[in-house]
Order: C-alpha cells, then sequence, then structure tokens
C-alpha cells in the first residue's frame, strides 16, 4: 500500500482526505517513482472541483490523487523504457497526481534531475515553469524587445520575468502593488494592476504574455498590433482568437523540462520555494494556495527530501 492525498469527488476541502491505495505499477512507457516533493499549483484544486483539461475524455475516477508535478527516485519500469534506470533522480507531470508516497510518470513528460537541482525546485518546474518557457519561446522576440507580462507575479509569471530577462529581453510586469519591489528585484518594471492598467503602461511593447484572461486580456490586447504578439495562459483559445491572439502552445516534452532545469542550475531562474509542508500536511499545502495566502511556490515534501 501507499500513502496518498486525494479528492473522492468533485468539490471542495470537503472532499479531501490522506488514504491507503494500492501502489500504481508503470505501464509500458512510463516510470514508478518514489515521491520527494511534488509541486502544488491552483490547477490542482480547479481539478478538484470538477474542471477538465483541453483534450480529458472520460470520467475522472475516485479516489483521485491531488497534483500535476513530482521530483522523485526511479523505482520500477515499464515495459519498452528506455533512458532511465531504477535508481534515477527524475522529475516531471505525473499521470495520477503528485501528492503520494509513490506515483508514475510517463517517459515523454520526465527528464533526469541534475545532482545541483533539489527535489523540491524540481518539483517546482513541470507545470509553473514549463508553461512559461513555452509562452516566452513561442513568442520568439529578439533581444532588446519588450515583453509585458500580466500576472507577473503569480508562479508562471514569476517563472516568465526570469525566463524572459535570461534572453535579454525588457520586461513589463502587470501585477499588485504589493508585489512591486519583487518584480523589480526580478528586473522588470511595474506597473500596477487594477482598473485602467493599461494606460499606465510607459511607452510601447512588442509583445503581451497574459496569465489572468478576461478584462486584463482585453486591455492587453490593446498594447500590440500584428501577429504572434498576444498570446494567453488564462484564456480559452476561442477568447484571445477574437482578440488576434493565441493560446499558448505547450510543448510537454523531455526537452523542455532540461531546458528549465539548466536555467535553474545556472542561477537564471530561481523557483522561489517559499513553502515546505510534509504529506500529513498536504490539505494545509493546497489550501493555502486555493486561497492565495502562499507567495512562491508551495511543495510537499516525502520521505526525507533534499
Amino acid at each position: 500500500m501507499s500513502k496518498a492525498y486525494v479528492f473522492t469527488r468533485h468539490g471542495g476541502p470537503e472532499t479531501q482526505a490522506l488514504i491507503d491505495l494500492d501502489r500504481p505499477a508503470p505501464g509500458p512507457g512510463e516510470l514508478l517513482i518514489a515521491v520527494r516533493a511534488a509541486g502544488v499549483n491552483p490547477v490542482d484544486w480547479k481539478l478538484r472541483t470538477g474542471l477538465r483539461r483541453p483534450g480529458d475524455t472520460g470520467e475522472r475516477v475516485f479516489p483521485a490523487v491531488l497534483g500535476s508535478e513530482a521530483a522523485g527516485v526511479v523505482t520500477a519500469l515499464g515495459a519498452g523504457v528506455t533512458g532511465f534506470a531504477v535508481g534515477d533522480e527524475v522529475f516531471g507531470s505525473t499521470l495520477a497526481g503528485g501528492y503520494a508516497e509513490e506515483t508514475v510518470l510517463p517517459v515523454t513528460l520526465a527528464a533526469h534531475k541534475p545532482a545541483a537541482l533539489s527535489f523540491a525546485d524540481a518539483a517546482t518546474l513541470p507545470v509553473a515553469a514549463a508553461t512559461a518557457y513555452d509562452g516566452v519561446h513561442q513568442l520568439a522576440l529578439p533581444a532588446g524587445a519588450t515583453l509585458l507580462i500580466t500576472g507577473a507575479g503569480g508562479g508562471v509569471g514569476v517563472a516568465a520575468v526570469q525566463i524572459a530577462r535570461a534572453l535579454g529581453l525588457k520586461v513589463v510586469g502587470v501585477a499588485s502593488t504589493a508585489k512591486k519591489e519583487f518584480l523589480e528585484s526580478l528586473g522588470a518594471l511595474h506597473v500596477p494592476s487594477g482598473p485602467d492598467w493599461a494606460s499606465r503602461v510607459p511607452g510601447t511593447v512588442d509583445a503581451v504574455y497574459d496569465l489572468v484572461g478576461g478584462e486584463v486580456l482585453e486591455q492587453a490586447a490593446g498594447l500590440v498590433s500584428g501577429p504572434g504578439r498576444l498570446i494567453t495562459a488564462g484564456a480559452p483559445e476561442e477568447t484571445v482568437a477574437a482578440l488576434g491572439g493565441a493560446r499558448v502552445t505547450r510543448a510537454r516534452s523531455t526537452a523542455v523540462l532540461e531546458a528549465v532545469a539548466q536555467l535553474v542550475v545556472r542561477g537564471d531562474l530561481d523557483p522561489y520555494v517559499t513553502a515546505r509542508f510534509s504529506l500529513d500536511d498536504a490539505g494545509e499545502a493546497l489550501r493555502s494556495v486555493e486561497e492565495g495566502h502562499a507567495r512562491g511556490k508551495v511543495v510537499i515534501e516525502i520521505g526525507g527530501a533534499a
């Protein structure tokens, strides 16, 4: 048996519980890992409430393990797996949740963890950092260009600011006044969010990476023109297409995971892990994210993670 933090039906925090489950088994092209750390993200509680990701088919099977990303040590290989071995330290996107003592990673969404990268930092990369990386590279701006990022103080936004700066871009970050000092420390020009925020943007911008959606996206669209200048991870495809933009195209690949890991190793990207919880306290970890109290990344550490 393996301990896991699950939700037993769609709904609120009352559906969550720490239970014993049968050990997962890796299928073809999959890795079974002993989890050392799991990242906590807003998408975790949104899935609990019934959100469906693009491409999701069929009914969810309960109990469902919470979490979308994990780092750990390979304990078994599925059929046909090459390039990985039992004992390897890895990280990636999970097939069946990350808040657990054991979970399964598809090899196409997993990468070897560099020795210089902690399990906790590695566990934060597959969702927020990889989304940030995909979006910034999708825009393909030349060094010296100006990128405006809405929601720049959130998990994806903080990573996007750092990745853009590492590529030599100028960054304008839209976020609450409380995050002004933090964003400026990352090298971004801060613009306070709130009504008519777009009127406070100095000068012109070459592209917009939206992480908020709604009215914020609508205002952001008015700052740029031309194809490929507006992307979003905060609104549906049809919404942004009507504004002349597009959704972020997620690569979801080992190559992207390796790239963001190297950014951390080189010091160009700090995951900003600011809160760590045990698996027994997974509910508190998720609550801190769901209620918006967390600043930086939250991780659940399991089995003496380092």
